[in-house]
């Protein structure tokens, strides 16, 4: 069966366009790589390409063996020691550096920071002295739930100091996330803050993260952040304020000299079983992917203004605000706020008022931006942007052409990049001052990653559709799921006999062997470009007392790349209603936040299933999308099918 059968997108219309856009020639001339030798180099000696990326971080001790691949798990630059903080920072205080401009911080209330490097390293060694204090070690876990503010990177870099292993959990999600996330890493300590500020509104953390600590027995200790100033209760010997302990805090913490294959983070993401997996990272391959990514792919100078506007609750953020900028020794700009307040100009404003020149954004947004109007971006001055970029999910050619010309005025390149939580780095893109941009597609892979089109068999596809594999290990791959290598097989690396990584994704290549990314062709929805697994969902519906079964699918949605509609059957004596629909849509913001709201909720008397008891979701995001049924003879009752379309089709 075609994996991508059901997947319809502006792609498919648009696959065989023969738009194409070159980078000027001025951008080409002052490019980081103009020279296709890259590709070359890196085709020849792979293992050499990436060494030569490694050396490019300061080491403690060299390693001794580049990789050890004992398929599926593998270990970079083995024998090596490093630490992630030193190299985001310490070197470049060396390097006098340390008057240069870390961050420009805005909160979204107009609040406003400049920190340089020196103001950062000093933050970020007073709190690694205090976590130290409270007893956190090497290995321990440290959970951080925090708006953006610059005390979330200070929170990162302080944990991989001391080689402690960070998880940042999003300030969106619910305190049932919250617990479910700290349990499952058995973190010591929680920083938090009072509260952060998201259109105009306190988001009330500390009242949040206080529910899901009573039950986390792990939790010994919370720090908290003074944000918005509100009252929040304090427990006495738990809670401590982050600026009474910076008070007396020592103003030097010795950067542990961590192994390359420590554990440098756990990441959540969303899984089709329903319980999110805690992806793994370690050190040195993983600061190495994502310090020459930064590099290569946003051609980064020394005189740039780097935007990526993702929180740091998400991999972009850690990868691309946190750890690959900072170890490059870039200046930032970092918001806390939303897109559109108090105005829909706000990014436009921010740009103009701190000269940004690299702009890394979501197509989600794009989308927002071109419904929005484009007279928005035109009253600013956004003459300083050189370079574009978009993250999270497949871009479409319409939203990158209104990218294109509206925000980089035609001059712009823009690198529309593919990867994963699970990969660490960028692994699709194109280098922008030597690839000639397709709308709509992610290009091809990045010299060092060697990726292929499958089919179900295996076999390798030069041109047409079918999975997306990486065929050889990389350095910032993840190393598994947290407490589960069984799951981390599973998932990844049983779709070919274990022989190469799954990535999920339906892809599509052209006769240039450009990649177009199609969607997800597991249970996993992409929503603003988020992971939300639909058994998460369902699980969160199925709490509900009124609820007897649910099954939940991603439809294309305009703005968000796809929304959730919600399936449900309610249990006997329970009526539908719009009252029902609302009880339930925040019934699941409630257990997972807000992103994973349903957009629609369809209460049914049954849903399609086969004769061993699976729901058919493919058959439920044909009614849900308009298209034609698929085969539906597998089905233990095709009359289900046909009544729930009917009554889809009147609602």
């Amino acid at each position: 069966m075609d994996p991508l059968k059901h997947q319809k997108t502006e792609v498919d219309d648009l696959f065989h366009e023969s738009r194409r856009f070159e980078p000027s020639e001025i951008f080409k001339s002052h490019a980081n790589y103009k020279d296709i030798k890259i590709y070359q180099d890196a085709n020849h000696d792979r293992l050499k390409f990436w060494e030569d990326c490694a050396r490019r971080l300061e080491w403690f001790v060299p390693w001794t063996k580049t990789l050890q691949w004992d398929r599926p798990f593998a270990q970079w630059f083995v024998g090596g020691r490093i630490n992630a903080s030193y190299n985001c920072l310490d070197r470049h205080i060396k390097a006098n550096m340390g008057n240069k401009v870390a961050f420009y911080w805005e909160g979204e209330n107009g609040d406003t920071q400049i920190l340089t490097y020196q103001d950062v390293y000093e933050q970020v060694n007073k709190m690694a002295s205090v976590i130290k204090g409270l007893g956190i070690k090497k290995g321990d876990r440290v959970a951080i739930y925090l708006p953006m503010i610059p005390e979330a990177v200070v929170a990162m870099l302080a944990c991989s100091r001391i080689g402690a292993a960070h998880t940042v959990i999003f300030g969106g999600f619910s305190a049932d996330a919250l617990r479910d996330r700290i349990n499952d890493a058995q973190a010591k300590l929680l920083i938090t803050a009072d509260g952060g500020y998201r259109r105009g509104n306190i988001v009330p953390l500390k009242t949040i993260a206080d529910a899901a600590v009573e039950q986390t027995p792990s939790i010994k200790d919370v720090i908290v952040v003074q944000r918005t100033k509100q009252e929040v209760p304090i427990k006495s010997g738990r809670d401590h304020w982050w600026h009474d302990l910076a008070k007396t805090a020592k103003t030097y913490c010795e950067p542990e000299p961590m192994e390359s294959e420590d554990l440098l983070f756990i990441l959540y993401t969303s899984g089709t079983t329903g319980k999110p997996k805690g992806i793994v990272h370690t050190t040195g391959g993983y600061l190495t992917g994502v310090t020459a990514t930064t590099y290569s792919v946003f051609d980064l100078k020394p005189n740039d203004i780097f935007w990526c506007t993702a929180d740091v609750g998400w991999v972009t953020g850690h990868s691309y605000v946190v750890y690959g900028p900072m170890a490059n020794g870039a200046t930032q700009v970092i918001y806390e706020g939303a897109p559109d307040f108090p105005e829909r100009n706000r990014f436009w404003k921010i740009i103009e008022k701190y000269k940004v020149s690299i702009l890394y954004t979501a197509p989600t947004a794009i989308r927002a931006f071109m419904k929005w109007g484009e007279e928005y971006p035109k009253g600013c001055d956004l003459s300083s942007l050189r370079l574009l970029g978009s993250v999270g999910e497949p871009i479409n050619p319409e939203a990158w052409m209104w990218y294109y010309e509206y925000i980089g005025q035609k001059r712009c390149p823009i690198v529309d990049t593919w990867w994963q939580t699970e990969t660490g780095c960028i692994m699709i893109t194109s280098l922008p001052g030597m690839t000639t941009m397709k709308p709509g597609s992610a290009t091809k892979p990045l010299p060092g990653i060697d990726a292929e089109i499958l089919n179900e068999e295996g076999e390798v596809i030069k041109e047409g559709g079918g999975f997306l594999s990486i065929t050889s290990p990389w350095p910032s791959m993840l190393r598994g799921i947290w407490g589960d290598p069984e799951r981390y097989k599973q998932t990844y690396w049983s779709k070919w006999q274990g022989k190469n990584y799954f990535a999920g994704d339906g892809t599509k290549r052209d006769k240039d062997g450009y990649f177009w990314f199609l969607g997800r062709v597991d249970d996993i929805m992409l929503v603003a470009g988020h992971n939300i697994s639909t058994a998460e969902v369902e699980s969160a519906l199925i709490d509900h007392p009124m609820v007897a079964e649910s099954a939940v699918v991603g439809v294309t949605d305009d703005i968000k790349g796809q929304a959730i509609v919600a399936f449900v059957i309610l249990k006997e004596k329970n009526k539908s209603s719009k009252e029902a629909e609302e009880i339930l849509k925040e019934h699941v913001a409630l257990k997972i936040g807000s992103l994973a709201k349903p957009k629609q909720i369809i209460f049914t008397a049954d849903v399609p299933k086969t004769r061993s008891g699976k729901i058919m979701r493919r058959l439920l995001r044909d009614i849900a999308e308009g298209r034609a049924l698929g085969d539906i003879t597998t089905l233990a009752d095709p009359a289900v099918t046909a009544a729930l379309k009917q009554k889809y089709d009147e609602v």
